[in-house]
């Protein structure tokens, strides 16, 4: 065992520094004719045949309420280059200003739900809700992914990862071990 006094004490509110869950993501949602946009950095695949994931909206939120209301939504996996847009999308609310417009959003219509994609993504997961019972409780929203959309190209794309405080990190170097993994484990 190490010494103690080679680690420092974290508040405990800092865990996403060491466990962040995966690429930042932008939910896009539609109701009563109205569309917005979130940011959303804590999400998580439960499962893939169906193809469930789970994510965190904060009660109070437009999307919350919309997501609540229709029952469906898109989750769009923005690029490197989309940073700084991301950023603003998260620091913004669809109540004050038209973050589409505001921030230079493409939307166009998804193939099986009814909720915008953005084009300028590199994916777009068309979800519908599939659990409601843990969004009193924890404000998150089991989905099932009914449709995907992907650039063919980059084959790896430069994905963000929200880490806390203000802080990215783009996603770079990828490592295969698919020699060591049983081959049904493999494909997802």
């Amino acid at each position: 065992m190490l010494a103690a006094e080679r680690f420092e004490s974290i508040p405990a509110s800092r865990a996403r520094q060491f466990l962040e869950p995966g690429p930042v993501v932008l939910l896009t949602t539609r109701h009563a004719g109205n569309d917005n946009v979130m940011t959303v950095g804590w999400h998580q695949v439960l499962e893939r045949t169906p193809s469930m994931i789970s994510c965190i909206v904060s009660r109070g939120c437009r999307s919350f309420d919309m997501l609540c209301a229709s029952g469906q939504c898109v989750l769009n996996v923005p690029t490197g280059d989309m940073l700084d847009a991301v950023v603003r999308v998260g620091n913004s609310s669809g109540e004050e200003i038209d973050k589409f417009a505001a921030f230079g959003l493409e939307r166009a219509e998804a193939q099986d739900v009814d909720a915008p994609v953005l084009p300028q993504c590199h994916a777009q997961l068309e979800c519908r809700l599939r659990d409601d019972r843990a969004i009193e409780r924890y404000n998150l929203f089991i989905l099932e992914v009914t449709h995907i959309s992907a650039r063919p190209a980059p084959k790896q794309p430069e994905y963000l990862h929200y880490v806390g405080d203000g802080v990215f990190m783009l996603s770079g170097k990828r490592v295969s071990r698919r020699r060591l993994f049983r081959p049904e484990m493999l494909g997802f």
